[in-house]
């Protein structure tokens, strides 16, 4: 009898947690995904000397309304990107992030740094 009321008990508490877990929904968003602010500062070259762009990242991939970019974030906040011709890595950590940039205007090239903050 005693037997019984373990495996009984075994029983719904399996089925207690089952019902917790299906629950939960599953963490699939990435710790950076959102809505980023982002600065490029332009060091060398003929580039626009200060631009402000907001750029997406969902699921670790980056996005930007009516623009060509293409990159993704990692887990651990490394970024790396490409907006046209312009390249950019660094990282983010928590809210904010910077790096460093490189690309062309006019055939000239350019290059500089990035700083973001998450809205």
């Amino acid at each position: 009898m005693r037997l019984n009321r373990i495996t009984a008990l075994f029983c719904n508490s399996l089925l207690v947690s089952a019902a917790v877990f299906a629950a939960v929904p599953a963490a699939s968003a990435e710790p950076y995904d959102g809505l980023w602010n982002v600065t490029i500062v332009t060091k060398t070259g003929s580039c626009e000397p200060t631009s402000r762009y907001p750029l997406t990242v969902t699921e670790g991939r980056i996005t930007a309304p009516g623009a060509d970019v293409s990159g993704k974030v990692g887990h651990e906040g490394a970024v790396k990107v490409s907006i046209g011709a312009a390249y950019a890595n660094g990282h983010l950590s928590g809210n904010t992030g910077s790096g460093k940039w490189n690309g062309a205007s006019g055939g000239v090239p350019c290059s500089g740094r990035w700083e973001a903050s998450r809205q």
